[in-house]
């Protein structure tokens, strides 16, 4: 069966054409995204979602009409998964400026495609077979403003993932301009050393990551002594166990980062206790 996509009000084909040469959004990857699990008719971290998203369009100066706010895009969120009948769904919500120059956008208005594939339920275990990651070498992230949001313009990521596959890896690590690490190709990074956690924090140009924010919460209410800061490459080498989360997967554990092996005995824990929450 041919799919829909929301774009702007309409509920079109999947398959059709729906901007020109002169997009911003395709020329210089002038807007941002937001990648939302959708569970049996519930958006799950609706709030962080909108709250990072809204945040976002704000810092791009988007012209925001009145409707245009979190009820509407939850609603049409929905209606897509209902539409293509996707009971549990990965939906990609992209925003975007329109046609226009370097200098002369024609306007502001947040063009808005809503796309939604279907996707298996969240396992009830960690994944068994370990992530093999590897840091990618040829691209730093910057550590400014913008650097926190799911910007359109997903270059260093793109090709970090390019990379991974040529390596034969799960996953890419992406360096700052400071040479430590930022983040995963999809996902924020966290490692365990003598049981305290650590990640990445924002001004080291990570994505402020939904399913991250949601683990800092959880992790401190469960007892966890968390810190949010630098990660350096030698700490990988010195680390227990390492995971990724990103919203759609929740946390994957990472068996190998170079030559270095990890454990799951405490990743293992969290995840479980992770999907009491969002379960």
């Amino acid at each position: 069966m041919n799919s829909h996509l929301f774009y702007n009000g309409q509920w079109l084909k999947n398959d059709k054409p729906l901007i020109t040469a002169d997009n911003r959004g395709l020329r210089y990857g002038d807007g941002l995204f937001e990648t939302i699990r959708v569970n049996a008719g519930i958006i799950q971290l609706e709030q962080l979602h909108f709250e990072r998203l809204f945040r976002g369009l704000d810092l791009l100066q988007f012209d925001l009409p009145a409707y245009f706010n979190a009820g509407y895009l939850a609603k049409n969120i929905l209606e897509l998964c209902q539409r293509n009948r996707h009971a549990t769904a990965r939906v990609r919500l992209n925003i975007f400026r329109g046609n226009g120059g370097l200098y002369d956008a024609e306007n502001h208005f947040p063009n808005c495609i809503i796309q939604s594939w279907p996707l298996q339920a969240m396992s009830e275990r960690l994944n068994e077979n370990g992530l093999i990651t590897g840091i990618y070498p040829d691209a730093r992230k910057s550590t400014d403003t913008f650097s926190s949001i799911k910007s359109n313009n997903y270059q260093p990521y793109l090709m970090a993932a390019l990379y991974a596959k040529k390596q034969r890896w799960n996953e890419a690590l992406v360096l700052n301009s400071h040479n430590n690490i930022c983040d995963a190709t999809i996902a924020n990074v966290f490692i365990i050393k003598d049981r305290v956690i650590y990640t990445p924090a924002l001004t080291e140009g990570c994505i402020a990551g939904v399913m991250r924010n949601l683990l800092l919460q959880l992790l401190t209410e469960l007892g966890y002594v968390v810190k949010e800061g630098t990660i350096t490459a030698e700490d990988l080498q010195h680390a227990d166990e390492m995971f990724l989360s990103n919203s759609v997967q929740g946390m994957r554990w990472v068996q190998q980062c170079g030559d270095k092996n990890y454990g799951h005995a405490i990743t293992h824990a969290i995840y479980h206790e992770l999907l009491k929450r969002i379960g």
